[in-house]
């Protein structure tokens, strides 16, 4: 097994205490960053699908969401210094109503290791909260909006309309948790939709770069 297949393995099996030290390994071994960062991207994609089909549950996935942000710590510095580091700005945050923030965390995790610059705003967050970030903070490319409550999808509703129509420009909306779809989605104005963390990542770069 190659240093890079150990750590696609212990990430996929959360050990977060082995991933770093595989990480580093990996590196001294001249493995590319970029390698590195794909192999746990890819790990997580696994530990995503496994979750979509109830093998495993949140505490594996938090689990796994844990290894992989320890390993990305050992990267991020280098990260900073290859010129895939940024597709701009992504506020996330979960929509007014709705307290929940694994799926949330998990995908600004991921966005993250992506190359994007997060700004977190946490749980049960305003429209007007989401228009203040853009405004704030530089270079936004990207909304993401979570909900898993069925109740709180008229308060996404609300939040991606609001935004389309605040006059700011130059980002792009993209929406997701458990009760979303791609047709509701489209029925309230997002320009994006992920089912998970996984196809965020996919998604979010062909928003910011289209």
């Amino acid at each position: 097994m190659t240093k890079i297949e150990e750590v696609k393995a212990k990430v996929e099996a959360g050990k977060a205490k082995l991933v770093p030290g595989l990480v580093q390994e990996a590196l001294d071994e001249g493995n590319a960053v970029g390698d590195i960062l794909q192999a746990m991207i890819a790990s997580m994609g696994v530990v995503g699908d496994k979750f979509s089909v109830g093998e495993i549950f949140v505490p594996e996935m938090l689990m796994a969401a844990k290894a992989m942000s320890k390993g990305v710590a050992v990267l991020k510095p280098l990260l900073a210094g290859t010129s895939t580091a940024s597709f701009g700005t992504c506020v996330i945050g979960t929509v007014q109503g709705d307290l929940h923030d694994i799926g949330k965390n998990l995908v600004a995790m991921m966005i993250e290791s992506a190359g994007f610059k997060i700004v977190d705003l946490g749980v049960d967050v305003s429209t007007e909260k989401f228009i203040n970030a853009i405004k704030e903070n530089e270079n936004v490319t990207l909304v993401a909006c979570s909900g898993l409550l069925t109740t709180t999808m008229s308060a996404m509703k609300e939040t991606v309309q609001t935004l389309k129509t605040s006059g700011l420009t130059g980002f792009k909306v993209i929406v997701g948790g458990a009760p979303v779809t791609q047709a509701m989605a489209d029925e309230i104005g997002a320009d994006g939709f992920a089912p998970d963390a996984g196809s965020a990542v996919v998604k979010a770069k062909e928003l910011v770069n289209a």
